[in-house]
């Protein structure tokens, strides 16, 4: 298999890349309505605090920090504070004289929830930025609509699952990269003018069409969070044409960090045009990975 590494820090980096087939598209059964019930959570643990207290959009009292009220939510904001759910726990809609607006059915809100009142869904006639043209350059409104996204069970994920704990300065060691429902077969190149240019899409299996980014930046202190403007050490996006719904390993070799500390290994899955793949639901853990290691 033939592997196409594109670097954006003049490093030209060479990844070891295991065989892997795209696999049967299989039956995904998404419950009925008929089984569509309220199925609220309890309220998360608060160790050391009283009971967290939970309002009507489900969220809870995460008291005050930085001289901010904290809100958290459970579940995103449920509407009237009821989450409904099908017979094997997945999201659903629930069907016309359940309860879900009317008070019918135990748990369901008594009232319907106020419409979202959103700021924009596109950029005429809201921005006042340019429209993005597709380079990396900040200040303009990305147009791209964002494009398809798969159920659940077969949006992508990513784990780094081998690095080493310590390395000296200047020396080369590698990071193993684990993707699954991601079929590393688009790469729009983003100097070229590929970046945010090209909605997200799915393959015939339903699987995203994309790449994956790895990067290591030195951390300055691990008690904030860092700069976002300075390059990173080392970053490269791999496309090989593999991936598929069955999980495999990539091997990234790093080429060296540049002075002692601790430095952040990431892993990030893009579709074709570098966005971080779409998901089906908000809750769901994006496919990206990060380890620290000390450079000595």
């Amino acid at each position: 298999m033939l592997a196409a590494v594109i670097t954006f820090a003049a490093v030209v980096t060479v990844t070891q890349v295991s065989n892997a087939s795209s696999r049967r598209w299989g039956n995904q059964n998404r419950g009925n309505q008929s089984t569509c019930k309220p199925s609220n959570p309890p309220a998360p643990s608060t160790s050391g605090r009283a009971s967290a207290s939970t309002a009507a959009d489900g969220s809870q009292d995460g008291g005050v920090q930085n001289g901010r009220r904290v809100r958290n939510y459970a579940d995103d904001g449920r509407a009237g504070g009821t989450r409904w759910t099908d017979n094997r726990g997945r999201p659903c809609t629930p069907s016309p004289g359940t309860g879900a607006s009317t008070g019918a059915s135990a748990g369901a809100s008594s009232s319907a929830a106020p419409p979202l009142q959103i700021l924009g869904d596109q950029c005429e006639g809201v921005s006042k930025l340019p429209i993005h043209d597709g380079f990396q350059a900040g200040n303009k409104c990305v147009a791209t609509e964002m494009g398809e996204v798969g159920p659940r069970d077969t949006n992508p994920s990513l784990l780094i699952t081998d690095s080493p704990r310590t390395v000296n300065v200047g020396q080369s060691f590698q990071i193993k990269v684990s993707t699954r429902n991601l079929v590393r077969d688009r790469f729009l190149g983003a100097a070229a003018g590929g970046y945010y240019k090209e909605s997200g899409f799915l393959n015939a299996q339903g699987l995203t069409r994309g790449h994956f980014h790895t990067a290591c930046r030195m951390l300055a202190n691990t008690n904030a969070a860092p700069e976002a403007g300075a390059d990173p050490a080392f970053f490269v996006a791999t496309e090989d044409g593999g991936g598929g719904r069955e999980p495999d390993v990539i091997t990234i070799t790093v080429t060296g960090m540049p002075s002692r500390g601790i430095a952040q290994c990431s892993a990030w899955a893009g579709d074709g045009s570098h966005r971080i793949p779409l998901m089906e639901l908000a809750r769901q853990t994006p496919a990206f990975d990060s380890v620290r290691i000390i450079v000595q």
